[in-house]
């Protein structure tokens, strides 16, 4: 898990809250801390109820507002779903930074340890968004591919780069495809990620996942040896 604050007590100051509301006005901020707070009480609805029931009277009752007051700044459920997806893609820049880091010598295993942990954490914080993108992709919806495709997009474009540089100094194949390696290793931990409780169910412990992930990282990356 991370150690940054929740997400009501962040600054208001995201571009998500200068978003206009269905009407076309930008709130004030005592509107942006209303929509802030619809938001996180449509997460908490998500993370134990299938979205397909939740209701608009149910996010306003949890957030201590009306429907009427939901509609000032989301169409639908899944108007505030996708604010949330947003957030979600624009948050996996973690990820990307985590690898740019160094990957020569012994800095190798730990920033691939680095990069398995951020995806964990990433997908730990935003599980209950995630799952529904994870759905609503899998049955078509461009809406929420994109936001997906945006999500995981930079992350594997950097990866490639660096997968990249090591095969031109001869430590990988020089006959794979960058982009390919990099794209199976972001499927593989985003996947991961995503089941984790599923591998913990089955007496597959995370840190033990965390450490065969790392390893496949590492010698797939820079065709180091992991010890």
């Amino acid at each position: 898990m991370t150690d940054r604050p929740p997400r009501h007590l962040q600054p208001v100051g995201d571009p998500v809250a200068d978003m206009p509301a269905v009407d076309g006005r930008v709130p004030g901020l005592r509107g942006q801390a209303t929509r802030r707070r619809l938001l996180d009480c449509t997460v908490e609805l998500l993370a134990r109820t299938s979205y397909r029931d939740i209701k608009v009277v149910d996010i306003a009752r949890r957030a201590s507002t009306s429907p009427a007051t939901f509609y000032q700044y989301f169409a639908d459920v899944e108007g505030a779903i996708l604010v949330l997806a947003e957030e979600a893609a624009r948050d996996a820049a973690r990820l990307t930074a985590l690898v740019g880091r160094d990957w020569r010598g012994r800095a190798g295993p730990e920033t691939a340890r680095d990069v398995v942990r951020g995806f964990v954490d990433f997908w730990e914080d935003h599980r209950p968004v995630m799952r529904v993108v994870e759905l609503l992709t899998e049955e078509g919806d461009l809406r929420f591919q994109g936001l997906r495709v945006r999500a995981l997009n930079e992350v594997t474009r950097a990866l490639a780069d660096v997968v990249e540089a090591f095969q031109r100094a001869g430590r990988t194949p020089a006959d794979v495809d960058p982009m390919a390696v990099a794209g199976s290793l972001v499927a593989m931990l985003a996947h991961v990620s995503a089941h984790r409780y599923g591998f913990e169910f089955w007496g597959i412990r995370t840190e033990d996942m965390e450490r065969s992930l790392t390893r496949i990282v590492t010698w797939t990356v820079t065709g180091q040896k992991p010890t």
